[in-house]
């Protein structure tokens, strides 16, 4: 059985949902040589917790060290770009989290300008790919939800026509403390959370059409909690500084079908991750989260400290849908399979580099046509 060795970067929650995928990963060894992350506590913290053999003490280590086959970028988006290709270049295989690249400067510039530095770094990123001998892998969970790959088995199955999709991720906000600020996160919640959705239907479309484009988007995005009290905003994390924290996108695919991408930071209640399609043969309603595996009601959380419920929940008292196997049900331990498999077996992934491109140049053509408006 073939031994994989991975190069983690980074060692956030990203590493954490992936770390936990890998544990479920069978058919194929794998060892974790090395961890980095510039918070030497939190590299430090990571590498007992999931068990990498020492701390980088650089990335160029990793990308120098002949038994690394891959390395998995779990960092802020602004460091893909240079990571993405510095791998490849490295001959290393590379996972990427999402989103792929961005615009990581002041907020205010114009989003023309946005755009076609994106569109710029995009082109840089698959000439590495297409020119490099390893893989490179976009770590879209929602691809390998069990209820997308369901639809997607359906889809093609019954050759069925999607006329009308219809998906969103809204929650209350993000915990990263720059999430706020567009250098850091290269946009609000359509960039963060919204980019979910339209990688899966992007994909499903993608099934019965390989190359389906999207040709028109209309975009309504702006800041609906900058106007809340200090009190008024006590349930909500989202503190967007020249971010959007709403987002409602409609697009129009080449073959004249429609989708609508929704994306909120101000949702309580725990998150809400869903997408649906209305085929010409068909009606598919796909729940991540919340779906209705488990319920809970409590009237108190005594001795409920340790245990996740659900995420950005504000409580656990009252009745609650909590994650049951998220990594499975969200698609992280189906994604990380796919991935080692690709590795060991020379494959393409379900989730590569056109994916990511796609998603990337719809999320900043909507930030620029909402800023026509």
């Amino acid at each position: 059985m073939k031994t994989i060795t991975i190069g983690m970067i980074g060692a956030g929650r990203a590493t954490e949902l992936h770390m936990n995928a890998y544990q479920h990963v069978h058919g194929v060894n794998l060892r974790y040589k090395y961890i980095y992350d510039t918070d030497l506590k939190k590299c430090s913290f990571a590498k007992e917790k999931y068990g990498f053999e020492q701390c980088a003490s650089s990335l160029q280590s990793i990308l120098e060290d002949s038994d690394i086959d891959v390395i998995d970028i779990c960092t802020p988006p602004f460091s893909h770009k240079e990571i993405v290709i510095s791998g490849l270049k490295a001959n290393k295989h590379v996972i990427c989290e999402k989103p792929l690249c961005g615009f990581f400067k002041d907020g205010n510039t114009d989003k023309e300008v946005m755009l076609q530095q994106v569109i710029k770094d995009l082109e840089e990123i698959e000439d590495a790919v297409n020119s490099s001998k390893s893989r490179f892998f976009y770590a879209e969970n929602f691809i390998y939800a069990p209820a997308i790959q369901k639809a997607a088995e359906i889809i093609k199955a019954k050759k069925s026509k999607i006329l009308y999709a219809k998906g969103e991720e809204s929650l209350a906000g993000s915990s990263s403390p720059v999430a706020g600020e567009w250098s850091k996160s290269g946009g609000g919640t359509l960039m963060r959370v919204g980019c979910h959705p339209l990688g899966a239907i992007i994909y499903l479309k993608s099934i019965n059409s390989p190359n389906i484009k999207v040709t028109k988007i209309v975009s309504d995005i702006g800041c609906l909690t900058k106007d809340l009290s200090e009190y008024e905003h006590r349930h909500i994390k989202a503190r967007p500084i020249d971010v959007e924290d709403h987002a409602t996108v409609c697009l129009t695919f080449s073959d004249n079908t429609k989708a609508v991408i929704m994306a909120c930071d101000s949702r309580l209640g725990g998150s809400k991750n869903y997408v649906e399609l209305y085929c010409n043969d068909a009606m598919l309603e796909c729940n991540l989260t919340m779906n209705n595996a488990m319920s809970t009601y409590f009237l108190d959380e005594d001795g409920l400290d340790g245990v996740e419920i659900s995420e950005m929940l504000q409580t656990k008292c009252g009745w609650n849908n909590p994650f049951v196997s998220d990594e499975i049900m969200r698609g992280y331990y189906a994604e990380m399979q796919d991935f080692m498999e690709c590795i060991e077996q020379g494959k393409n992934p379900q989730s590569g580099i056109q994916i990511a491109k796609e998603v990337t140049k719809v999320i900043y053509e909507a930030y620029k046509n909402a800023s026509k408006e």
